[in-house]
């Protein structure tokens, strides 16, 4: 009968020989190369490298710009960045998008990343007008419909047509200022309301917001910064 040192050993020579012997071949391949959405390859291109030393911090650091067409902001010509604010309501956009099991991000998974950051002045006047969270979703699903019980959106999901839009024009509201500073949350607000088309003024428009609220906002737009933490 094999000692317990004998049979040790054997086993430590089956593993040494192992590395002899190749995997079986598997038609499924479980390693896939993440693809980002055109919109934020563009934006990471043009974006330059940033690195925080505060771990915390790296999330808004990587996120250096949000994907926008608008030249001017992506030259650099002018002093003009997102604010922390829009950079978070962003991320949470297309968390959003993918727990309502949307292809794509659009002007009301905007608006619900707004919400669920939280802190801007939008999204304080939409919870003052009983604009909440669960109600924009509720008011998107009536809209748009709701997607298939199975299907998983993508890590990223691409902009709609009226979400890029809506940051370009956020863009543009700060540009015609003439001053350096932040594009915020309420600029991307107040774009999506622009837009009558878009999903999110509809859903907005079907929650009793209007124009004289909107104009509200549009007189404190570029306040921001100065509201408690970014």
């Amino acid at each position: 009968m094999a000692t317990a040192a004998q049979a040790a050993a054997t086993f430590l020579s089956f593993l040494s020989s192992s590395h002899h012997h190749t995997a079986p071949s598997s038609s499924v391949s479980f390693v896939a190369t993440p693809i980002l959405p055109a919109s934020l390859r563009s934006a990471a291109a043009g974006a330059p490298t940033l690195i925080s030393r505060c771990r915390g911090r790296r999330i808004a650091a990587a996120v250096a710009q949000l994907p926008t067409k608008n030249p001017e902001l992506a030259s650099g010509e002018k002093k003009i960045r997102w604010s922390s604010r829009a950079v978070r309501s962003f991320a949470m956009a297309e968390l959003e998008a993918r727990k309502m099991r949307y292809p794509t991000t659009g002007t009301e998974g905007l608006l619900m990343g707004i919400l669920v950051e939280g802190t801007s002045g939008a999204a304080k006047l939409m919870r003052a007008n009983g604009i909440t969270l669960l109600t924009v979703r509720d008011a998107a699903a009536e809209i748009l419909g709701k997607s298939e019980m199975f299907y998983f959106s993508p890590m990223h999901p691409p902009l709609t047509e009226s979400a890029q839009k809506a940051l370009d024009q956020a863009v543009n509201e700060k540009l015609k200022t003439g001053e350096d500073g932040e594009v915020t949350a309420n600029h991307l607000f107040l774009a999506i309301w622009s837009d009558k088309e878009s999903a999110g003024h509809k859903v907005l428009a079907s929650l009793g917001f209007d124009d004289q609220k909107a104009s509200l906002l549009a007189k404190t737009a570029d306040d921001e910064a100065a509201m408690g933490p970014r």
